[in-house]
């Protein structure tokens, strides 16, 4: 039995477009073309295209796809492969829409106060992945850092990790503690916070006092991080801005 091109779209919810382009570039072509030009698949395309998806889904790109599938791995181990990705992404999703959900919650106990108060402050976080192009951005603004960085990353355990997650969400708390109170960026207090910062951050890279200015700069203008700060307090990633500014001029100058 063979599917017209427009029925293979109808089926997957892969345009004609798409299919075409995987014939083009020869990762997946059909079972045979009609005189009228007209693409047609049997049922192994259906089951190559299944895997195409599978694989999309988990952001694997075209490139690697094709190399997966042209090889002569056995396809029920590939399978059982995509199957084990895919579960661990079902629980880092239901894990990740708990935060929300909890996020929500917090959000209506304390919407009439000016500063959202959070029981966990770590689990924010719980469940996000790091962001591909802020991965992208650092590696090549600060290459060295960016393989320092994860050299240390990789080499922590999963124990370890929520432990430096809940203790840098717990600091952020802290900060905007002393936004709240109105104390200035340069009061030794929030010096006192910056500097454990500055040495957390050195866990990673030791950035010098251009390298710190950079990232307080990053910490207030990217919108991916200041969202994260603004789930805290808004206004603080302007505030811990100013107050590392004010670290990099005095001892890192």
């Amino acid at each position: 039995m063979a599917w017209s091109i427009a029925e293979v779209a109808r089926m997957s919810g892969v345009t004609s477009r798409t299919l075409r382009h995987y014939d083009e570039i020869g990762l997946l072509e059909p079972a045979w073309t009609a005189s009228d030009g007209h693409r047609h698949y049997e049922e192994p395309q259906l089951l190559r295209l299944q895997q195409i998806l599978l694989m999309r889904e988990l952001d694997v790109g075209l490139r690697e796809i094709r190399e997966v599938l042209d090889s002569r791995a056995d396809r029920v181990t590939v399978l059982r492969e995509h199957h084990a990705r895919l579960l661990a992404e079902r629980d880092r999703l239901g894990t990740l829409a708990r935060t929300v959900a909890r996020t929500i919650a917090e959000l209506q106990e304390n919407e009439d106060q000016d500063m959202v108060s959070i029981n966990r402050p770590e689990n924010l976080f719980e469940g996000f992945r790091p962001d591909p192009a802020i991965e992208a951005e650092t590696r090549e603004r600060w290459p060295e850092a960016y393989e320092q960085s994860r050299q240390v990353i990789e080499g922590m355990s999963p124990e370890t990790t929520e432990q430096w997650q809940r203790e840098a969400t717990a600091q952020m708390i802290r900060f905007a503690e002393h936004m709240a109170a109105g104390t200035p960026a340069d009061d030794p207090a929030v010096q006192v916070e910056v500097d454990a910062h500055y040495r957390d951050v050195c866990r990673f890279w030791t950035p010098n006092a251009e390298g710190y200015r950079g990232l307080a700069k990053t910490y207030a203008e990217d919108h991916r991080f200041r969202e994260n700060f603004d789930k805290i307090a808004v206004g603080l990633a302007e505030y811990q801005q100013r107050a590392m500014n004010v670290y990099a001029d005095t001892r890192l100058g």
